[in-house]
């Protein structure tokens, strides 16, 4: 019989000198069975079995033994009870001690790193203890499913592999904190991570030096990251409610392809941001794009007012794309949502607005980027517009 457990050796010795007993508790295998009190062939035949109990720790695995005491082995287990009753020892259902294996007596391993493909186990499985574990220059095509079954798991680094997708499955992690998927061949981010649990566990999320070139607008609704990296994609736009991250402190996005900032950009709080080599376009506030009707169509009325007087919507009431258009909602700079009908045009915002340290934009020293506003009507537009003239007179 064999029980996994914290032993904490103490001596009866010290009170009495004035030292205080307590040690530091190890993780051991408690064993009780049963041994020779004279090994045969030594002094004569055997002089019968008593029952011990032996703990093995990774220091000791050989064991220290105890000769079973009843008075201290009460509440051990029923075979203990049996042998203090007076049942025949050679009856009691106890297996013969032996030596501890290592796994036996280790505690249980929370932190595993591998770093090159021949470390990595093909044949056995990840300890279901893990919290950190890493799997990086591993040549790994895809994320390994037995990984997906390590429901403690706090930390998940793959980086430096060859992974192209990402299964919806991580997001049964329950506890993910951290995930570091730095330098491997993504093109997406799964709609399905950003509606499952990580939306309430995902702090820090590295996706830099893949081949993303947008990321979903579902994307924000990943409300507990504190740390992004989104550096080296081929990024042409970031995610339009992008304000939404209000836990968000440090953004990189550094070398992409950005031609300016969303406009719920503004609404960021951050510690610090990157967003050094991007090829942000000069804002040109006078050259509008123009996609409003007027008058208004019907759907963009209704729109409209279900937004700004935040009529509540679902699929079981709207089709699925009316419910899609309402989400992507922009607002104007009066505070009125507009869908498809709007101006739209890209004003200069200095990034220290949004960030305390701000890394350079370009080699010249700037920390001013382009930022997209939105007009719900020509009225909004002319308001607008004589504000920034007189700006720059």
């Amino acid at each position: 019989m064999r029980l996994q457990c914290e032993v904490e050796v103490r001596s009866r010795l010290l009170p009495t000198c004035g030292l205080r007993g307590r040690a530091k508790g190890a993780h051991a295998l408690l064993s009780l069975g049963r041994q020779p009190d004279r090994p045969p062939g030594r002094g004569g035949p055997s002089a019968g079995h008593s029952v011990y109990l032996m703990v093995c720790t990774a220091r000791d695995r050989a064991g220290a033994r105890y000769k079973a005491n009843a008075s201290n082995l009460k509440t051990f287990l029923a075979a203990v009870r049996l042998a203090h009753r007076g049942t025949d020892v050679e009856a009691l259902p106890l297996s013969v001690l032996v030596p501890a294996k290592t796994s036996e007596v280790e505690k249980p391993k929370t932190k595993m790193i591998i770093t090159s493909r021949r470390d990595y186990p093909l044949t056995k499985n990840f300890p279901y203890s893990l919290e950190h574990l890493q799997a990086s220059y591993c040549k790994l095509a895809r994320v390994d499913m037995r990984m997906l079954c390590l429901k403690k798991l706090r930390k998940l680094d793959l980086s430096h592999n060859h992974i192209k997708k990402l299964p919806e499955t991580i997001g049964d992690l329950v506890s993910l904190q951290e995930l570091n998927l730095h330098n491997n061949h993504l093109e997406s981010f799964c709609v399905a991570l950003c509606n499952s649990t990580l939306q309430k566990s995902l702090q820090f999320l590295d996706l830099s030096q893949n081949k993303i070139k947008a990321l979903p607008v579902q994307f924000c609704q990943l409300q507990e990251l504190i740390h992004l990296k989104l550096d080296d994609n081929e990024l042409i736009r970031l995610p339009f409610k992008m304000g939404q991250l209000s836990q968000l402190r440090f953004l990189s996005a550094a070398r992409n392809k950005l031609p300016f900032l969303p406009s719920d950009f503004r609404n960021l709080s951050l510690e610090k941001l990157d967003l050094f080599g991007n090829p942000f376009e000069q804002p040109n506030p006078l050259v509008p794009s123009i996609q409003l009707k007027i008058p208004l169509t019907l759907l963009e009325s209704a729109a409209r007012a279900t937004v700004n007087y935040r009529i509540p919507y679902g699929r079981h009431l709207l089709p699925s794309h009316l419910c899609e258009d309402l989400e992507v909602a922009k607002t104007c700079q009066c505070g009125n949502a507009c869908l498809s009908c709007f101006i739209q045009t890209t004003v200069t915002m200095n990034l220290h607005y949004v960030a305390h340290t701000v890394v350079l934009v370009d080699n010249m020293g700037g920390t001013e980027a382009p930022i997209v506003c939105y007009f719900c009507s020509l009225t909004c537009y002319s308001q607008f517009l004589d504000r920034y003239l007189q700006s720059n007179r």
